[in-house]
Order: structure tokens, then sequence, then C-alpha cells
């Protein structure tokens, strides 16, 4: 599974880093290093939204850092 979090100056601005340092420990804490690359990503389209945009299957989420623990568990946990 690909993940692409958005790190163009709006979503970097909403905390584009914070989002991506903590999937990243969900994705070593879960143990699924071999089944989900992160990667960076240039500007969604969606900077309207509220939160850092997060691209999985072409489908684009806008999520807070608040929400990334349950994001994690509904959208990636959940399909590996």
């Amino acid at each position: 599974m690909e993940i692409f979090v958005c790190v163009g100056s709006s979503c970097h601005l909403k905390g584009s880093k914070n989002v991506i340092d903590r999937l990243t420990s969900l994705i070593k804490e879960n143990g699924l290093e071999e089944k989900v690359i992160l990667k960076g990503s240039f500007c969604m389209g969606k900077c309207g939204l509220d939160g850092v945009s997060i691209k999985i299957n072409d489908e684009v989420y806008s999520v807070v850092l608040e929400d990334i623990d349950m994001f994690f568990n509904k959208k990636i946990l959940a399909n590996c």
C-alpha cells in the first residue's frame, strides 16, 4: 500500500510534518514496514479543507493530527 501525504505549502502550514511523523510511528508500531510505503507529495488540490491531504488508492482524505490514529486504524490497518 502506498500512502501519499501532501507537503505543499498549505498542508505544511497545517502540520503535515507532524502527520508524517505520527504515521511513521504507527506503521512501525504495527510492523507494517514491508506492507506500507509512506511518500511525500505536492498539492493534491484540496487546500480549502481543514486538514492535511492524504491519498490512498486514488482517494484523497483530509486529516488533522488529532484524528490520525483513528484514520490509520480505519483506512490503513484495516486494509493491510
